[in-house]
């Protein structure tokens, strides 16, 4: 049976269930970008080893001033924090939404911080037969008695994107019912000809950015996002309400010096121009599994075989890999595999070669 881990990167946990050291096993339940965290950081924190012995800036001038030239925006616009997921929390006690709707699959905490200040929530449900994808059918799920909606894209798990048009029209359309759209691009750094919606944002003062630094430049355990939107009021209240020195100094130096790191961001997308094509490709070969074509660093899979749990198939295999029974409108036939190494690619596609046709030849 699958463990029962909210998120992905749990590997202790696994491990733990297996019996083996955790470092033997390979994570693909984390999207992580397998080139590491860069040198550039890591230049930059060994000579600012001094930073641990002092409080950092508790308004964090020099990190929301790199994050604001990055995106060419007001600093007033931006809002950093202890990792996106910090922000979701923050965003929502600050806008108090009463009814909120919610695409699922999607990202768990999206509920989990809206149950915690008592909203409702209305699920939109994704279908298979839709490709996983929204159309216009959910502008008219949009009506006057919502105020919040949560958008993640690319879509976590799925990986797939929304179609720009409808997703200005969604826009559009929550901007006359006065409905708070908050869009989260965590993983919209792995995609270099997508903008996203922040350019977008001076015609949307409800529109609420959300983007992690965490994944893209495979700082985990630094924990860095943040929030960008023009609604200088909200951002500004939830400045003023967070608890001071949620941002560790390494995390903070991070993101003064790794967004313009142009040697490992352009490595990052030679990397993923390469992997993603060829581990889907794999991936669509194999019998009993079905792929869908991914826009980010993971790939969305159902396995058809009766009866095999693959997740702990591949355990057995020393691979960890995300299952999907959680996420509201899946079951336990889907996961989530990260895009890795080559070497790591190529010891996932072997190890589900060896599983699928191990439960082939016992099934004949």
């Amino acid at each position: 049976m699958a463990f029962s881990s909210q998120h992905g990167g749990n590997i202790i946990e696994a491990a733990t269930m297996m019996g083996v050291d955790a470092d033997l096993l390979i994570d693909f339940s984390a999207n992580i970008n397998p080139l590491g965290m860069p040198d550039s950081l890591k230049r930059a924190i060994t000579d600012n080893l001094a930073l641990a012995e002092r409080y950092p800036d508790v308004e964090y001038r020099a990190l929301h001033q790199a994050l604001a030239n990055h995106h060419q925006v007001p600093k007033e616009w931006v809002l950093a924090g202890n990792g996106e997921t910090e922000l979701i929390f923050n965003l929502v006690q600050q806008l108090a939404p009463r009814k909120a709707l919610l695409l699922t699959p999607g990202f768990a905490e999206y509920r989990r911080a809206l149950a915690r200040v008592g909203c409702e929530i209305t699920d939109f449900h994704l279908s298979e037969e839709q490709g996983w994808q929204p159309d216009e059918s959910l502008l008219c799920a949009l009506t006057p008695d919502l105020d919040c909606l949560f958008l993640c894209t690319p879509n976590n798990p799925t990986g797939l994107m929304f179609d720009k048009p409808l997703l200005l029209a969604i826009a559009h359309h929550c901007r006359e019912n006065q409905i708070a759209l908050i869009v989260d691009e965590a993983f919209l750094d792995f995609l270099p000809q997508e903008s996203g919606l922040i350019p977008h944002l001076s015609s949307f003062t409800q529109l609420y950015v959300l983007r992690s630094l965490t994944k893209f430049f495979a700082i985990a355990g630094l924990r860095l996002g943040y929030l960008v939107s023009a609604d200088t009021a909200t951002v500004g209240c939830i400045r003023e309400r967070t608890e001071p020195w949620t941002i560790n100094a390494f995390a903070a130096l991070a993101g003064e010096v790794i967004l313009s790191d142009q040697t490992y961001i352009e490595a990052s997308y030679r990397w993923l121009s390469t992997e993603q094509p060829r581990l889907f490709n794999g991936l669509n070969e194999l019998h009993g599994i079905k792929v869908w074509p991914p826009r980010a660093n993971y790939i969305f899979l159902r396995c058809d075989v009766a009866g095999l749990d693959l997740q702990r198939a591949l355990l057995e295999e020393n691979i960890l890999i995300r299952h999907c029974a959680n996420y509201p409108g899946l079951d336990a036939s889907y996961y989530r595999v990260a895009i890795k190494s080559p070497t790591d690619n190529d010891k996932l596609l072997g190890a589900l070669q060896r599983v699928l046709n191990y439960k082939d030849d016992a099934g004949e």
